[in-house]
């Protein structure tokens, strides 16, 4: 029996649960390992300078406490399917909340720069695990009718993650009258913004007493009756719960395990296809991106804005980050990825392009002259919103889907990893490059924003519309 007539013989794909808001919440509480990331990822924008003035380091080593978190990530992604397919959903989401907890104390706490730069690697793991768990476990437990919808939940919460780390960021500023090294309850603000994570984390973990196992990997496990019962209270009671459990198992025995030399072949080592998709990662952030999450508030405060302002500003750009993510998220299905992609791409140039001829100009009085600071925070704040509405959104959904079913998995985790080591590159050296020639450094993202015009136009191939199958 075919999956499609094993899904109408059950109703699965038309499934309405009866009580669609449990669903959600169900969703939702997943999604809190989406905003941790987002949180956790953001929050270290509003330590940089602080952290910098306390152990008196360098731009190179600065970078590397800031950028050191992502290897953490790399790890944490990499295992954390396989330990999630061990010992359930569930459990793996307990274990990233009690390591986002145990990081945000010890971050907030450290002894010296050496600890501060361990319990961000420990945070980084989580923010790994988080990034893999979380759509996973909404993929296999919400309704097919409603999978999409569902699924967008862990972007969307990693967007307001990143707004949220910046407003409360703001708010501990100005209670410290400005200074980051300020005292707020005998600590330093920026201690403070780093341990106020703790919250978001033991409330995560809350949750995941709140939620049902997977039903995929409750039935890996044997327990099909279990199964059963998460099946009916997540899709409702009129579908054949016999003979979903025999489609899940069916599903499960036809998927195949890639493996890395599924990968190889061609000319260059990979397949062509697996290049498109490391293409796609590095593109992604070789232009700069998470500058504007990471190092936001310096920048600023380098061209003469004051911390408040900054640390405000940051905010705003989290907003506008949010705004575009919403824009994607309507029009990915509509207008195609293509079209997305080009056309952030083309936004992007002219944003990143407006902020390098703004920060070419020598300070006056150590702030940029009048026309040209706003120029760049407009500039700034467009280029955020073309990301967002387009690469931000677009990449992660083709990872998903332009790999053929044989690799897709093994190609998924190379692009991701692609991804992060990208991430860590740019992130490692943007304090250093900043410190040589600002402008110079938004030269370089506007190149890679404009080269990732024909890389998409020669490339990449429309995925919109087809079938998981039809990839090739």
């Amino acid at each position: 029996m075919t999956s499609t007539s094993q899904a109408q013989k059950s109703g699965a794909g038309t499934a309405q649960p009866g009580h669609l808001g449990h669903v959600v919440f169900i969703a939702a509480a997943a999604a809190m390992g989406g905003f941790l990331f987002g949180y956790d990822s953001s929050v270290i924008n509003g330590a940089v300078e602080a952290v910098r003035d306390r152990y008196d380091v360098g731009s190179a080593a600065l970078a590397q406490v800031i950028a050191v978190a992502l290897i953490g990530c790399a790890v944490g992604a990499a295992t954390a399917g396989r330990i999630a397919d061990r010992i359930g959903r569930i459990r793996c989401m307990r274990i990233a909340a009690v390591l986002f907890t145990v990081s945000a104390v010890g971050s907030a706490l450290p002894f010296s720069l050496y600890d501060l730069a361990f319990w961000r690697v420990v945070g980084g793991f989580a923010i790994g695990m988080a990034s893999v768990i979380g759509p996973a476990y909404i993929a296999e437990v919400a309704p097919p009718a409603y999978r999409g919808r569902l699924g967008s939940f862990q972007q969307a919460a990693i967007v307001i993650g990143i707004a949220v780390s910046q407003l409360v960021n703001w708010g501990i500023l100005n209670a410290a009258g400005g200074d980051q090294r300020g005292e707020i309850m005998g600590l330093e603000a920026w201690q403070v913004m780093l341990g106020v994570m703790v919250v978001p984390a033991v409330v995560y973990g809350l949750l995941s007493f709140a939620i049902p196992e997977s039903p995929r990997y409750l039935i890996s496990a044997g327990r099909q009756e279990h199964a059963r019962k998460i099946l009916e209270e997540v899709e409702g009671k009129e579908i054949d719960l016999d003979a979903r459990v025999a489609e899940i198992e069916s599903a499960m025995r036809r998927d195949e395990k890639s493996s890395f030399k599924d990968l190889l072949g061609g000319s260059f080592f990979f397949k062509p296809i697996v290049w498109i998709g490391i293409g796609l990662s590095v593109f992604q952030q070789f232009v700069g991106i998470n500058v504007a999450f990471y190092y936001s508030a310096t920048l600023w405060q380098s061209v003469g804005v004051d911390p408040t302002a900054s640390f405000f500003y940051s905010f705003t750009t989290s907003i506008i980050n949010i705004v575009g993510t919403v824009i994607a998220m309507i029009f990915v299905d509509r207008i195609g990825r293509r079209p997305l992609a080009i056309i952030g791409s083309v936004g992007m140039v002219i944003g990143l392009a407006l902020e390098a001829w703004a920060f070419s100009f020598d300070l006056v009085d150590g702030s940029l002259p009048a026309t040209q600071g706003w120029v760049a925070l407009i500039a700034a704040h467009v280029f955020v919103l073309f990301f967002a509405l387009s690469w931000g959104v677009v990449v992660w959904v083709m990872l998903g889907e332009m790999f053929p079913n044989r690799i897709r998995a093994a190609a998924l985790g190379v692009a991701a990893a692609a991804q992060w080591i990208a991430n860590w590159a740019v992130t490692a050296s943007f304090p250093s490059l900043a410190d040589w020639n600002l402008s110079a450094t938004y030269v370089i993202y506007t190149v890679f924003a404009a080269l990732s015009i024909p890389f998409v136009l020669k490339f990449v191939k429309e995925t919109k519309g087809k079938a998981l199958e039809e990839m090739g």
